[in-house]
């Protein structure tokens, strides 16, 4: 196990206890029995099966495809190989995030993400397997490794899910820094620069019209600069007071883990479920 793995575990750990003397870990309010099954195995496969596999499988084909090109950018600079990995890794997870919220047939694979009605770790790497197997960053990344910037990609991976793991977390480390009144310039920036709890949570809101709610925008996992930038922010420094998805159909564990492969059946409700999901999304 590498070392930057091990950080990125002993993050969500670190939050994870935090949460379990806090906020019951594991018995949040309004979960149900199928939440526990949808995020441990989701959580499982990305780390055990899917990001390995892909990662694997990206720097396969590039040596085939490119097979004099291995640690072509190893003397890269840093700063210019982390911008690297901004671009091709946390941009395009923006716009895939945010397609995923604009198409009906690819927010089935993300909206086992916002079915939980609570926010946690345990909602950090909860989506459909084929969302991640399909993420075009981490095939990108697994091509940038390949040209020899997995020394910065270790980095800059921790980097990433630190902002990421504490955005989900019901324990918002930044409550308190937004209502001291000497931090507020400071805060102002950091806001617009990373994902925080409060825009986060914002993202994963039930209700849009509550005015905190934004889940047709909010989309950065790392930076929320890219939100900022193509004018999908919302900012309110509040959060919502209910989380979920709004006007769907429930769905079942199968189907939130592999559909298309599993799939609800062809009733009347399940018609009027695919019409209220193109609403949603």
């Amino acid at each position: 196990m590498s070392y930057s793995v091990m950080m990125v575990l002993g993050v969500y750990l670190g939050f994870g206890v935090v949460e379990l003397f806090r906020t019951n870990l594991f018995h949040k309010k309004d979960q149900t029995r199928v939440d526990g099954w949808v995020e441990g195995i989701s959580t499982g496969a990305l780390i055990l099966l899917v990001q390995p596999t892909v990662l694997a499988t990206s720097l396969i084909l590039m040596s085939f495809v490119f097979p004099g090109a291995e640690g072509a950018l190893s003397n890269l600079n840093v700063v210019l190989a982390f911008g690297l990995f901004l671009i091709f890794d946390d941009l395009t997870q923006y716009l895939w995030h945010r397609a995923a919220h604009s198409f009906a047939w690819l927010y089935k694979l993300h909206r086992p993400h916002h079915n939980g009605e609570y926010m946690s770790v345990r909602v950090v790497y909860r989506n459909n397997l084929f969302y991640y197997a399909m993420m075009p960053g981490l095939w990108l990344s697994g091509a940038l490794i390949y040209l020899g910037l997995g020394w910065v990609y270790a980095f800059y991976i921790v980097m990433k899910m630190t902002v990421v793991i504490s955005a989900h977390s019901d324990v918002c480390w930044d409550r308190v820094l937004l209502r001291t009144k000497w931090m507020s310039p400071i805060m102002w920036v950091v806001e617009r620069t990373i994902s925080t709890p409060a825009t986060h949570h914002a993202h994963h809101g039930r209700h849009k019209d509550d005015g905190i709610t934004n889940y047709k925008g909010n989309f950065g996992n790392f930076l929320f600069f890219w939100d900022v930038l193509f004018g999908t922010a919302k900012i309110t420094r509040q959060y919502p007071s209910l989380y979920g998805v709004e006007n769907l159909e429930p769905t079942s564990l199968g189907e939130q883990m592999i559909w298309p492969l599993v799939r609800t059946s062809n009733s009347v409700a399940h018609q009027n479920a695919q019409a209220s999901l193109a609403k949603a999304v």
